[in-house]
């Protein structure tokens, strides 16, 4: 079930950012899973060890620094485009075109951005297969970022400074929740994509209200398309 949209007037929100990995699309199609063999690919090739070895060290750099790619450019000045660009070369069909999605984003008012930890390429991949790459007047990805990813405070005051995004009429949504805390810090309005995955869900023990998922998080979506085919009518 979808939890009941926040009390506040949905009228002011003018700028809508979406994550993009199990955010626009299903987790269930299982993109990533793809990428995370490329990411370990490339790493024992990279380094000429083997395929285990390189797993701890992929697994190691994403709890250590957020991100594989971050790890790689902070301990061993890995070039970041040769990086992006093999792990990022995967199958998008498993992506089902989405018409109902198009539609909502249409109904949808306000600019759509999408922000993520990927690349450009990958998202224009992604979003051309979903049918809706059109509604994105930008795509904020890591190398916009300058490689810090989410949720590192930085890469946030970035994308608001650059693309004259007020955050107090601004709402991002996104199926990490951590990755939410600094958007909403920055006055945002959130909403969680809820996730089964241990890494994505809320804090449990964060201080706050919210929807009882952590302070940081205004609304919970099960069914996000749902969610934003209910958004006009609210």
């Amino acid at each position: 079930m979808t939890l009941p949209l926040p009390q506040i007037p949905l009228s002011q929100i003018r700028v809508w950012i979406f994550d993009l990995d199990n955010t626009l699309y299903p987790a269930s199609c299982n993109l990533f899973a793809q990428v995370d063999r490329r990411i370990g690919e490339f790493i024992a090739r990279h380094f000429g060890i083997p395929h285990d070895e390189a797993r701890a060290m992929q697994k190691r750099f994403f709890r250590e620094h957020g991100t594989t790619l971050r790890g790689l450019m902070v301990e061993h000045d890995v070039d970041p485009e040769p990086f992006l660009d093999y792990v990022h070369a995967i199958d998008v069909t498993p992506v089902e075109p989405s018409p109902r999605l198009d539609k909502a984003l249409e109904r949808l008012p306000g600019r759509k951005v999408i922000y993520t930890n990927g690349s450009v390429t990958h998202a224009g991949n992604v979003t051309a297969r979903l049918g809706i790459a059109r509604h994105f007047d930008t795509v904020f990805g890591i190398v916009e970022a300058g490689y810090v990813p989410k949720p590192d405070p930085r890469p946030y005051a970035t994308l608001v400074e650059r693309h004259g995004i007020d955050p107090k009429r601004a709402c991002m949504v996104e199926d990490i929740a951590r990755n939410l805390a600094p958007a909403h810090a920055m006055g945002m309005t959130t909403v969680w994509v809820r996730s089964e995955a241990d890494w994505a869900r809320p804090d449990l023990g964060a201080s706050g209200g919210g929807v009882g998922t952590g302070g940081h998080i205004d609304h919970v979506a099960d069914d996000l398309i749902a969610w934003l085919e209910a958004v006009p009518a609210a």
